[in-house]
């Protein structure tokens, strides 16, 4: 093993191993820095605002598992509280149905017209088979079983 050649081989052949091998290790369950894709849009991972912190622990589609995250550098999401939002009057609606009771001796309108509709569904009656033609058969026509076999050559099977 001591020729300059197979030694620069075995080199070059474990700094390939090293080059592609790296970025493999570097993905799994290392820490990451999360950077959120539009500024001012916080990126909530449950319940904390994990804008610019470092997140620590293998988890995502990639695990098989789920692991908590451990995030480095959070801070609780504040949920503000929200008021209602009346937006036609911008007063308090009431309660239930506004009912206006008539007074008694009004005068009722006169009686609707009498009113009926149905339905009915039944299936076509079957229709009739058209006659089938009466179409001869072909009659092919077989040599005999007995007759001895022709000289000459013989076919191809």
């Amino acid at each position: 093993m001591s020729d300059p050649f197979t030694l620069r081989r075995l080199a070059q052949a474990l700094a390939l191993l090293t080059v592609t091998a790296a970025p493999a290790f570097a993905e799994s369950g290392g820490r990451a820095i999360v950077i959120p894709g539009r500024p001012g849009v916080p990126i909530i991972i449950n319940g904390r605002d994990a804008s610019y912190a470092t997140i620590e622990g293998d988890w995502g589609l990639e695990s098989g598992n789920h692991v908590q995250p451990t995030i480095y550098g959070s801070r609780p999401v504040v949920y503000p509280e929200v008021g209602h939002y009346y937006p036609g009057s911008n007063r308090l609606p009431g309660y239930g149905r506004l009912e206006v009771e008539p007074p008694p001796d009004r005068k009722l309108p006169k009686p609707a017209e009498s009113f009926h509709q149905s339905w009915e569904v039944e299936s076509r009656p079957p229709q009739p088979a058209p006659p089938t033609p009466m179409i001869e058969p072909q009659v092919l026509i077989a040599p005999p079983f007995n007759e001895p076999p022709r000289p000459g050559p013989r076919p191809y099977r």
